[in-house]
């Protein structure tokens, strides 16, 4: 039992050294964006299909708490590694948003049309501004940890595209180290359809790609235990 034990610690020591020399990497030698898209909180416009649970109300309390979830995890990650954060937003505008999450992000608004073509546009302005590596992200992914985006990062380093799929056949995180608009065309957004079309593309690319665990975002009333569970956890 005992040398068992001493097997796991060497393990787990020999893992920290590793994430601390692949962080010490990405200080050094990359510029890296983390683009976070989310929408100012306003009944009726967030959350909807958690409406008939919620109501409209507690849709948009739950929205802004898992926004702010988010963001208190970006704030983690930023500590330890040098990031341009830009927070992509509807609804509102930018005094509303700078009053809600702080004045200590950059915030831009969203382009118009459908989540590819947005996300093409916030991609576009990141790699024409020179950055490394690129990642977006949502806010209704409560278990994506200031870790796991990290890693995210890492990997991009030596993959063309990081992607987190999610439960429901999504993906809550797409990394990217060049702009490739393509894998933002074609796509039936919002379905359980969205990551094996873009894995599909990818691959027509000829692209190295590198996955992150599964996660589920809190979209449907059976996902809120979820998020309970986290917030119970963040509070204890």
């Amino acid at each position: 039992m005992v040398a068992v034990l001493g097997v796991v610690l060497v393990v787990v020591a020999l893992w920290f050294e590793a994430r601390k020399i692949e962080l010490v990497v990405l200080k050094e030698t990359a510029k890296q964006r983390l683009i976070i898209f989310t929408r100012y909180p306003q009944p009726g416009q967030v959350k909807t299909r958690l409406i008939p649970a919620l109501g409209a109300e507690g849709a948009t309390n739950l929205h802004r708490q898992m926004t702010e979830h988010t963001l208190s995890q970006v704030r983690t990650l930023r500590s330890t590694l040098p990031l341009s954060i830009q927070v992509y937003f509807s609804g509102g505008d930018q005094q509303d948003m700078q009053a809600w999450l702080g004045d200590d992000l950059v915030y831009q608004p969203q382009a118009d049309g459908d989540l590819g073509s947005r996300m093409m546009q916030a991609l576009s302005q990141a790699f024409q501004d020179h950055m490394d590596c690129a990642v977006i992200i949502g806010t209704d992914c409560p278990s994506l940890s200031a870790d796991f985006i990290a890693k995210a990062f890492i990997l991009g380093l030596s993959h063309d595209l990081v992607l987190g799929p999610a439960i429901d056949g999504g993906y809550y995180l797409i990394g990217l180290r060049h702009f490739l608009p393509e894998l933002f065309s074609g796509i039936s957004w919002s379905t359980a359809e969205v990551l094996q079309q873009t894995v599909t593309i990818a691959h027509k690319l000829n692209l190295s790609v590198a996955y992150l665990p599964p996660l589920a975002d809190i979209d449907r009333p059976e996902d809120l235990l979820i998020w309970e569970k986290i917030r119970n956890q963040s509070e204890a």
